[in-house]
């Protein structure tokens, strides 16, 4: 077993592997690089900042065993390092009766992989919790919640350096190889080396895994995803999580309603194509990105297979009428004049040769190396947990 790691990419993943190391080995020598100045700078905190609990996910899946252990790991996280959560609880809302069979599969899902205290409400059931909501049923899923994701980042950091662990940041890897039975990496601020190498490079995790000499079967495709805020005079009209009953030909959730921990109300995201792996504008393009992206065969196949979504998402980004058009099937209302420009996110969504979006979080295995080559939502809730997984595979 090889006393030396080396993890690339420092977001929710890279940090709570590279504390999970310590945790299991203390005193090895953990070395985590993250490209930017500060740790946790794109999918951890470019994101709702909700705790998932589990409720989507294929009963028996990666995602949802260790979204809903990682949920309960991270809110005693949070309680013991003191970091502003709360479980407030989510409503997923039917708005019309050919949507009800839907919240019934997903209760049976959620019942099958453990979560606690699930209901299906009726209309004035719903009321109760969320006044302003509209539709004719609803699950309740009491296990969600909110939390800063941001702060979470910081105090993994500061407990790694603690238990002897080095982050070196704005620190970009350029080139692996392998020397004896060890990795080197390259990077203008010089080399690194261990005996171990795990890839948690989020948005770059296919390249990173390319120059490791690996051939992944996937490549990584990003989608932007828009916010906008409620103003304060339309803030109250969400208490908690409101999201809207998810529609299977679909691969992505539609926009939602989420209150944020520090204050306010954030609604989104839609989902289109970024012509950039870290392009948080519509306009924002990095060419080598944008060729990548054009020259995967998946990625016209999954365009030709979605072609209704592809406008919806589009048309939504386009037009703020058209996305407070989707937020009204939830909340009525709202209005257009209560959207404040928010934030975007850009998730790094792993797609294969025919198109198809992967779901599950995929872990690669390679000489003396890991490489998590699809973590998206919950990645960021499930991170504790994903760490502790990439670890028991060392052990």
């Amino acid at each position: 077993m090889a006393k030396s790691f080396l993890i690339i990419g420092g977001g929710l993943v890279g940090l709570a592997t590279a504390w999970r190391l310590l945790e299991r080995w203390p005193g090895a020598a953990v070395t985590l690089v993250e490209k930017e100045q500060e740790v946790g700078q794109h999918q951890s905190t470019h994101n709702s900042g909700v705790l998932h609990a589990g409720l989507y996910y294929r009963p028996g899946s990666a995602k949802a065993r260790l979204a809903v252990r990682g949920i309960r790991q991270m809110i005693e996280f949070c309680r013991s390092e003191g970091v502003a959560h709360e479980v407030c609880g989510k409503l997923v809302v039917a708005t019309s009766p050919e949507q009800v069979p839907r919240l019934e599969d997903l209760l049976q899902r959620g019942v099958a992989n453990g979560l606690r205290g699930l209901r299906l409400l009726d209309p004035a059931a719903m009321r109760r919790i969320e006044p302003h909501v509209a539709g004719v049923a609803a699950i309740h899923v009491p296990e969600e919640g909110i939390v800063d994701y941001a702060e979470v980042c910081r105090r993994l950091a500061a407990r790694i350096r603690e238990r002897g662990g080095r982050i070196l940041t704005g620190v970009q890897a350029t080139g692996l190889r392998r020397v004896a039975d060890r990795w080197v990496m390259e990077s203008p601020a010089g080399e690194q080396s261990a005996g171990f190498l795990i890839n948690c490079a989020g948005l770059h995790c296919d390249r990173v895994a390319r120059m490791a000499g690996e051939q992944p079967a996937v490549r990584i495709i990003p989608f932007r995803g828009e916010y906008y805020r409620l103003s304060a005079e339309a803030s109250g009209l969400v208490r908690h999580l409101i999201y809207p009953a998810p529609d299977p030909r679909f691969p992505f959730l539609g926009v939602h309603f989420t209150r944020l921990v520090h204050g306010g109300v954030e609604a989104g995201p839609n989902a289109v194509l970024a012509f950039a792996r870290e392009g948080y504008r519509f306009w924002q393009i990095h060419p080598r990105d944008l060729a990548e992206s054009l020259a995967w065969p998946g990625l016209w196949r999954f365009l030709r297979k979605h072609p209704a979504m592809v406008r919806v998402e589009l048309a939504q980004s386009l037009s703020q009428e058209r996305f407070c058009r989707a937020l009204q099937r939830l909340v009525p209302d709202v209005q257009p004049r209560h959207l404040e420009p928010g934030g975007a996110g850009v998730r790094a969504q792993a797609m294969s040769p025919e198109g198809d979006l992967v779901q599950d979080f995929s872990i690669v295995q390679g000489p003396s190396a890991l490489h998590v080559l699809n973590a998206p939502s919950p990645a960021a809730t499930a991170s504790l947990a994903i760490g502790e997984h990439l670890v028991s595979l060392l052990a």
